[in-house]
């Protein structure tokens, strides 16, 4: 079953077509990574399943409804999405930050109800930032920051996450927590995660599936062993690559590459 499906999405910027004809599913339950060069259209791709970016053409299913179709509310309260550089205004504390998660949930402009302040206190403590609930979003390390953004998507209580690039700028050791924390909701809550990648072995690793993206279009979808091949590797980034399987993982890893000539 989907969470997510596009049917001949066209995609465009003014007159510029990034993305043509675009037929891409987004298992329900699962971690899927797009992957591809830049400039491909990832993003552009992430920001129309979540109706950042109105389609040319072709539409988006969410959860077999036309999301053209659904309420703004409606569709917060079923899908939160993380931007690539996310930024809070001046001064807003961590748990004022992830509070911005509950308001598709409330009536009105109220105060936070009793749920919602213990929805925002378990994804404090899920996210282990409850102990930095008071410090100011600005004063954070990079990969507690990234935490507390993850924080609110979560607190919105949703069943689908998608996030751009939530590695970049980490550096090896924030990018595994920010990783193992997605999988963790993934595993435990059953939380479908939709994310760009751009490192092979990252996307490999923690995703369940692969989309390869090149020129706006779909070079293949399917499981890490059967994306991260050299023949779709090449098709994909224009690399001859070395495949082997991670001794640490037994997921397939690519140590080294060069670029086809």
């Amino acid at each position: 079953m989907n969470a997510v499906i596009t049917q001949q999405l066209r995609l465009a910027y003014e007159e510029h077509t990034v993305v043509q004809g675009l037929n891409l599913q987004i298992p329900k339950g699962k971690v899927t990574s797009l992957i591809g060069p830049n400039g491909c259209g990832k993003s552009t791709i992430l920001k129309a399943v979540g109706r950042i970016l109105k389609p040319r053409n072709g539409f988006v299913l969410l959860n077999g409804s036309d999301i053209r179709t659904l309420p703004t509310r409606k569709v917060a309260q079923k899908m939160s999405i993380l931007p690539q550089t996310p930024t809070a205004p001046a001064g807003l504390t961590v748990r004022e930050l992830v509070s911005y998660g509950r308001f598709p949930r409330r009536a009105g402009f109220g105060s936070l109800s009793e749920e919602d302040q213990s929805m925002i206190t378990w994804a404090l403590g899920v996210t282990r930032l409850f102990d930095l609930q008071s410090e100011v979003v600005d004063h954070l390390s990079g990969g507690q920051r990234q935490r507390a953004w993850i924080a609110m998507a979560i607190a919105q209580q949703t069943d689908l996450i998608l996030l751009d690039e939530p590695t970049t700028y980490l550096d090896m050791a924030y990018q595994l927590e920010v990783l193992d924390l997605l999988k963790q909701l993934n595993e435990e809550r059953g939380s479908t995660i939709a994310m760009v990648l751009h490192d092979l072995n990252l996307a490999s690793r923690f995703s369940d599936c692969l989309t390869a993206i090149r020129d706006g279009g779909i070079i293949a979808q399917g499981t890490p062993e059967e994306i991260m091949t050299p023949k779709i590797l090449r098709k994909t980034f224009g690399i001859d690559a070395e495949i082997i399987k991670d001794p640490r993982t037994g997921r397939p890893a690519c140590i080294s590459y060069h670029l086809v000539s």
